[in-house]
């Protein structure tokens, strides 16, 4: 017995020991990844939304414009940053955070879509005060197109930004969503996995091999935002790792797409896989979609080709 309770003793210290060291590894990821303090440098407001506080920038002046970007754990409204000032010379261009993402709050929960619907939706009527055009990236078009739905008189144009498949929207939650979720939410050993999966080299590998076709685009402070978006928080955005990871995200907008009445163009990466066929996919439904390419480009135009992405909205907007 008095080996037993001794192997037990080891046991439970070794555990200890563990759980310290893995504890205080995320401590110090956490504070290293936003040492640069980049994301702070750019000043802005914070909206106090029911669900948590939603950073935003305001520049500019003119018929408001709101920026949303890709719904991704390194994501922030830095995605804009080189659009931000060019379109704020004939609008008023308000930059967000969504809510689990860069200096937003990062609560605890599962993040659905109609999470960010309603935020989309009290953000225009609350903040901006009036209808509002958007520009959007990637999944986050859904949520959008799902607002001008649902609240048909707070969204003026809409520019999507390679929006997903529909495919890929038709994913739903399984038993496999709820083992993910639960691993997750263990405190030390699932912020921990949250780490392993955006270390800096894998926030570089997914900039410079998934959002953009010439690698030689991503400046270092590219890298250094995306990589600080990612772990402020302490590890918070694993809530919404696992909502992605888990298809909880996800929303059929088929019959939303087809009923809109706004003004709606689709500008798109032509180096970006089966994006053609996903543009065509949405023309389908809605054939008043206009749609422009964008040559040499993938996922983040707006950065890889900033002037070109800038003149395709703006004579959009006009």
């Amino acid at each position: 017995m008095s080996k037993l309770k001794r192997k037990i003793k080891h046991l439970f210290v070794f555990n200890t020991l563990a759980l310290g060291t893995m504890y205080a590894v995320n401590r110090i990821i956490s504070s290293s990844a936003i040492i640069k303090n980049i994301l702070s440098s750019r000043v802005g407001k914070y909206y106090s939304w029911r669900h948590g506080n939603i950073f935003y920038r305001k520049i500019g002046s003119g018929s408001p414009l709101l920026l949303i970007h890709d719904l991704n754990c390194i994501s922030s409204g830095f995605e804009w940053s080189q659009l931000e000032y060019k379109l704020s010379k004939n609008h008023t261009v308000y930059t967000i955070d969504l809510l689990g993402c860069g200096r937003s709050d990062k609560p605890g929960f599962t993040y659905t879509s109609y999470l960010y619907v309603q935020l989309i939706s009290d953000f225009i009527k609350n903040v901006i005060g009036e209808k509002s055009d958007i520009a959007v990236t990637g999944l986050s078009s859904s949520f959008v197109t799902m607002t001008a739905y649902s609240n048909k008189d707070i969204i003026g144009k809409i520019i999507m930004i390679n929006p997903p498949s529909f495919k890929q929207l038709s994913q739903i939650p399984d038993d496999r969503s709820k083992i993910i979720m639960g691993i997750l939410s263990i405190p030390i050993i699932g912020t921990s996995i949250y780490n392993i999966k955006f270390c800096r080299q894998n926030v570089e590998y997914i900039l410079t091999e998934d959002f953009v076709y010439n690698p030689f685009q991503i400046q270092q402070k590219y890298v250094d935002a995306y990589y600080e978006a990612a772990h402020r928080g302490h590890g918070s955005g694993k809530y919404l790792m696992a909502s992605l990871d888990g298809c909880y995200l996800n929303v059929n907008i088929i019959n939303a797409l087809k009923n809109v009445q706004n003004d709606m163009i689709i500008i798109y990466g032509t180096k970006l896989k089966n994006e053609k066929e996903i543009v065509e996919s949405y023309r389908k439904i809605n054939p008043n979609i206009s749609t422009i390419p964008l040559s040499e480009t993938k996922f983040l135009p707006q950065l890889e080709n900033p002037e070109k992405s800038f003149s395709s909205i703006e004579k959009f907007l006009l």
